[in-house]
């Protein structure tokens, strides 16, 4: 009995030494149980590396960055890959791409991955990340892990890039139109315009004038009449 709670035991401790630091974790402990300073998560470090001004969790910069930030599936240095909560991690995940290698290999920059030296908390840069995903989307990846100074074995869920450009939207959207068919003006272009399209009279040229105007014979036409 005591040597299945001994093993038992071993396989947790493993199980832990194989799972990155949780996003959301804001304090550890040393071996006695005393408290030790607060470790550096990883939101605070992607904003500083990449320039991407989002806050909150992690899980939350995808959507947060929607209409603020460019987003799309393809890894560029600069970009902030966004993981989904998974397992453990239940509060997501942000790296900042620092290069790409390849079409499924980036070195990422990110905080709050692995423990070194015993302490979560820790940054680490130009770490790999493989995109092992079957449609080569960088929708799954696996990740350098400090303790076994591999890639670990976990393929974490990512929502996709958030790129630091911030998009540029038109100050108006220009409405789709059949080419055959030429679109109305709208009232506004109209209200804005009508002071050019208000019948007036127009002068005329001095020459011009005195060739169109000639001396009208009043009694001449009565008698015509």
């Amino acid at each position: 009995m005591r040597g299945k709670v001994v093993c038992a035991f071993a396989a947790c401790v493993l199980a832990l030494s194989a799972a990155p630091a949780l996003a959301d974790a804001v304090d550890g402990f040393d071996e006695a149980g005393g408290d030790l300073r607060p470790y550096l998560q990883c939101v605070p470090y992607a904003r500083e590396v990449s320039g991407i001004q989002i806050y909150g969790d992690a899980r939350t910069w995808w959507d947060q960055a929607e209409g603020r930030y460019a987003r799309g599936h393809i890894p560029r240095a600069g970009a902030v890959m966004a993981f989904q909560p998974y397992g453990t991690m239940t509060l997501g995940h942000v790296a900042a791409v620092s290069r790409v290698l390849d079409s499924r290999t980036v070195l990422l920059r990110h905080a709050n991955w692995s423990p070194i030296g015993g302490r979560r908390g820790q940054i680490e840069d130009d770490v790999r990340a493989v995109d092992v995903s079957p449609d080569n989307d960088w929708s799954e990846v696996r990740v350098w892990y400090a303790p076994i100074q591999d890639l670990g074995t976990t393929a974490w869920p990512v929502a996709g890039f958030i790129y630091p450009t911030r998009e540029v939207r038109p100050a108006f959207q220009l409405a789709r139109t059949d080419p055959a068919r030429p679109a109305a003006p709208s009232r506004a272009f109209l209200k804005a315009f009508a002071a050019f399209d208000a019948p007036g009279p127009v002068p005329l040229r001095a020459n011009e004038a005195r060739g169109k105007r000639k001396p009208v014979d009043l009694v001449a036409q009565v008698a015509r009449n």
